[in-house]
């Protein structure tokens, strides 16, 4: 047979496009040509796949080879082509048979010995693969890929994984001449779900700072801290993915993919909420995601997890500025001239930074040096539109030397945990969703505000010139505030707690 052709996955933000790889020897002089808009990565497969024929004792044809991947369109990046190319040839020049090539997907790149070296994105792909059965309503195919990988892809419960560690041994595979060398399918093991995060038992005091992150936690509210240095600002932030509800199945599932396309999922970390705290020297690109082949950035590898930006002042405001969009829509289209990715990023956003240049304005002990217009400049560097989005501003206050050296006895975090999962259902229950997601019918409808409540709320709002979106998130605060409290009605009181966290700024 001069013609073979397999079945493979290219990756495209979270997509997975299925890639068809057509290998064809012809007569003529020797030649080895891949088409199909292969990258760089790609190119040089064919100088491993070569070497990795011929370590495995199998003939590399003397013959024109041409490899076509399909799509022509569709731009081809990394090694895991390199598998499906060299059993293409194979196939090709009659060493392994054809016959059973297309149950199978192929994934994975060769060493020079011919040994599979793990790839990144097995999650993304092997969920395509599920996918596009599930459309065409057929039995979806088995996917032979490194061994290394399969954990990462078993985690897709109704896929078939066959873990290869060698060429030789997907060979030996389709060849069946002993039926003990066919290759094992994947066994998925249960995964604990034993998840440990840092304890708010160990934050002294700041009784205030936590009642607000439990508020935070229960409505998915995004929060900025406010206080001097040294006063538990990044302890708290560290503290607060060990207080958000549980995640679902599909929650670390989508979470896992994300993570996966960038090298950096752990079956370690299954189940537990991701925590990104990048330095204030980042990027847009490195916050947003993007490159020549866009990778996920920050906000997207927080997905259903913590975001954390510390000295949010230090970060350059143009970068803060690409967060504005993600934080309303909860995902993040990426577009260069030749190609385009959708990431999703429904990250929680944590930030903190001082009231001050010198960090110490309004402290009880060290006296702020900072002019009036310093410290107005500083605080410019976060913007109106961005400030407006963040739903609390929380005061840290620094500590008194009596409490600090006080013996202290805080409630853990499983505790707030507990309120916080039993506010999360009531949400669910009602709405079908966190209340930081309603939207304005939906706040009409399930944030309703008597009449006293309505006057406070408007006295509130002539006060401090809120925006309407202002207006709308302090509703969400409250309604949040209420479901902690068990109550079915926002009360004056939910809303005076709500209002409290949109003035710790403008105070200072």
């Amino acid at each position: 047979m001069a013609l073979a052709v397999l079945k493979s996955r290219a990756l495209n933000g979270m997509d997975a496009p299925e890639v068809t790889v057509e290998v064809h020897l012809a007569n003529g002089l020797p030649a080895f040509t891949i088409v199909g808009l292969p990258e760089t990565e790609v190119k040089e497969s064919k100088d491993r796949v070569r070497a990795a024929l011929q370590n495995a004792r199998f003939d590399f044809p003397a013959q024109r080879i041409t490899v076509n991947l399909a799509p022509a369109d569709l731009p081809k990046e990394s090694g895991r082509f390199d598998l499906p190319i060299a059993l293409g040839i194979l196939a090709a020049s009659g060493q392994i048979p054809a016959d059973a090539l297309d149950q199978y997907e192929f994934a994975g790149e060769l060493s020079l010995s011919g040994e599979l070296r793990p790839i990144r994105g097995a999650l993304a792909m092997t969920f395509a693969i599920c996918q596009s059965a599930q459309r065409q309503q057929t039995d979806a195919r088995a996917f032979i890929l490194p061994k290394e990988n399969a954990e990462e892809a078993a985690l897709v419960s109704e896929a078939r994984i066959f873990p290869a560690e060698s060429l030789l041994q997907v060979c030996a595979h389709f060849a069946a001449i002993d039926p003990d060398s066919k290759i094992a399918a994947h066994q998925s093991r249960p995964h604990s779900e034993r998840i440990t995060y840092p304890d708010f038992s160990d934050v002294k005091a700041q009784t205030q700072a936590k009642r607000a992150l439990e508020v935070a936690a229960a409505g998915r509210h995004s929060v900025l801290l406010i206080g001097p240095p040294g006063t538990g600002k990044s302890m708290l932030a560290s503290r607060f993915p060990g207080i958000l509800p549980g995640m679902t199945d599909q929650e670390a599932l989508e979470s896992a993919a994300v993570q996966s396309l960038s090298n950096g999922f752990h079956l370690t970390k299954w189940k537990q909420r991701p925590y990104r705290n990048p330095h204030h020297t980042a990027s847009a690109v490195a916050l947003v995601g993007g490159g020549g082949t866009p990778r996920p950035g920050e906000i997207s590898l927080a997905h259903h997890g913590v975001l954390f930006l510390d000295e949010l002042p230090e970060f350059d405001r143009k970068v803060l500025e690409v967060l504005r969009e993600p934080l309303e829509s909860g995902h993040i289209h990426i577009s260069r001239a030749a190609k385009q990715a959708h990431f999703p990023a429904r990250f929680q956003l944590i930030a903190a930074m001082n009231p001050c240049p010198c960090g110490y304005l309004g402290h009880s002990n060290n006296k702020c040096h900072c002019t009036p217009d310093a410290i107005t400049r500083y605080q410019g560097k976060i913007s109106g539109p961005l400030l407006d989005r963040i739903d609390m501003q929380v005061l840290v206050q620094a500590l008194p030397q009596d409490d600090l050296f006080a013996p202290h006895q805080s409630e853990n975090s499983n505790a707030i945990q507990d309120r916080v999962e039993a506010a999360f259902q009531r949400q669910l229950l009602r709405q079908g969703k966190p209340n930081n997601l309603l939207d304005s019918k939906e706040i009409d409808l399930h944030c309703y505000a008597d009449s006293a409540t309505e006057h406070l709320l408007r006295s509130a709002m002539l006060k401090l010139n809120w925006s309407a979106r202002a207006y709308h998130r302090v509703l969400k605060v409250a309604r949040s505030i209420a479901d902690l409290a068990n109550s079915p009605s926002i009360l004056p009181a939910h809303v005076a707690e709500a209002i409290q966290y949109r003035r710790a700024l403008r105070e200072h």
